[in-house]
């Protein structure tokens, strides 16, 4: 079975987000980059279950600027096998949006033919969290989002979801796409002679014109500000001070 993991190039989590001054978007200029959480989790996954013998080969995905050909070979240094960038994108400000993102991993799926598709539930620059199911609906495969946990049992995978209410375990029918939660595991550093190796593995490039998709935005940005600073907190003196400062200034009581 080939396992297939898109990935993207989003700001590391360790950065604080900067806004442009015109509001206008957020500053990437001489910002860290990295691979997007979920999706690492993502990756790690499919290792595992390389590893395990369930799955043959990895193959990792990205769709986006030149630049996430790093992204890229940090999966291959994880233990991906090979990878594909889509290079849909000039600008680094410019987001491609997840249903040309779904369609575009619709061609490459077509052409590729996995057996399952591991993605993170969600990028943290954007938060859309909307990519798999719409890649799902695209593509007419069985879907599990949230996953904590995923076990494949012959043509089908088990996977337990995280719900508002606990965790839900649901049996779907491969090929299938799976979005992935925080708790499936913890993601492998990887090892210099693997950096080094990544560097020889196969990188393909492609454009979304030979997958017939148009990247062209749906979406205006109107204003991106940051959230509004709260206000430092008071000390009291005793519990009929709280009381009375919930009363008069907080009004929760």
């Amino acid at each position: 079975m080939k396992v297939l993991v898109p990935v993207k190039r989003v700001i590391d989590y360790n950065v604080k987000v900067r806004v442009k001054s015109d509001g206008s978007g957020v500053d990437l200029a001489n910002v860290k980059m990295s691979m997007n959480p979920f999706d690492e989790i993502a990756v790690e996954e499919a290792i595992r279950l390389k590893e395990s013998g369930a799955a043959e080969e990895v193959v990792a995905v990205s769709i986006g600027v030149k630049q996430a050909q790093e992204t890229l070979r940090t999966a291959l240094a994880m233990g991906a096998d090979r990878a594909i960038l889509v290079v849909a994108a000039e600008d680094v400000h410019q987001d491609i949006e997840p249903l040309a993102v779904a369609k575009i991993l619709k061609g490459v799926i077509d052409a590729e033919q996995p057996g399952l598709v591991l993605a993170g539930k969600q990028a943290i620059d954007n938060d859309m969290n909307a990519t798999g199911q719409m890649l799902s609906a695209l593509l007419g495969w069985s879907q599990a989002t949230f996953a904590s946990k995923v076990e494949i049992e012959g043509e089908h995978a088990k996977v337990t979801r995280e719900v508002d209410g606990g965790l839900q375990t649901i049996k779907v029918k491969m090929p299938a796409i799976v979005t992935v939660d925080l708790r499936l595991n913890e993601p492998r550093y990887a090892s210099l002679p693997n950096i080094m190796k990544a560097k020889k593995k196969p990188l393909d490039e492609k454009t979304p014109g030979d997958y017939g998709v148009d990247v062209a935005p749906r979406l205006e940005i109107l204003k991106t500000e940051e959230p509004a600073e709260r206000k430092a907190g008071v000390m009291v003196g005793s519990v009929d001070e709280l009381i009375e400062k919930l009363k008069t200034e907080a009004g929760v009581l």
